[in-house]
């Protein structure tokens, strides 16, 4: 027995050192983990798989774009009025943009999938981020509490 703790010890504290260290957050297995889900969610076959996830991946991307410009909009407050005024519509006017792309894309989505799906998938994209968002902050709480190194 007295032999037997030290090898428990010495095969398993490698192991969870290495699962408390940080992850980077890794944007394509976000985007894989994302895929897989909505494609179990939504029970998509693979024929629809080849025919839906590139036209996603377009939407994301044209959305990333108009995102990014929002961003970049919220970075710094104008100083005048009348520049905020004009941030402020130019920002209006990004979010109508991104509801634009969502409906367009969607109609082409009904292209390549039933309407249940295209349900189903926009369903199974809210489940996800939900999850992420719930995880993210998780592990921002468990940090806190975690002691520096």
């Amino acid at each position: 027995m007295k032999r037997v703790l030290p090898f428990c010890l010495l095969t398993f504290l490698p192991l969870t050192a290495s699962a408390t260290e940080p992850q980077q957050f890794s944007p394509e297995k976000f985007q894989a983990d994302m895929e897989q889900f909505i494609t179990k969610e939504a029970q998509l076959t693979s024929e629809e798989v080849t025919k839906f996830f590139p036209l996603y991946r377009e939407m994301q991307q044209k959305q990333r774009a108009v995102w990014n410009q929002m961003k970049d909009l919220g970075r710094n407050k104008p100083a005048e009025e009348a520049a905020i005024k004009q941030a402020v519509q130019k920002r209006d006017e990004l979010e109508l943009e991104q509801r634009r792309i969502i409906q367009t894309y969607h109609n082409k989505f009904f292209k390549v999938l039933p309407a249940s799906k295209v349900y189903d998938v926009i369903i199974a994209e809210t489940k996800f981020h939900r999850a992420a968002i719930r995880n993210w902050r998780g592990h921002q709480a468990n940090k806190k509490h975690q002691p520096q190194k």
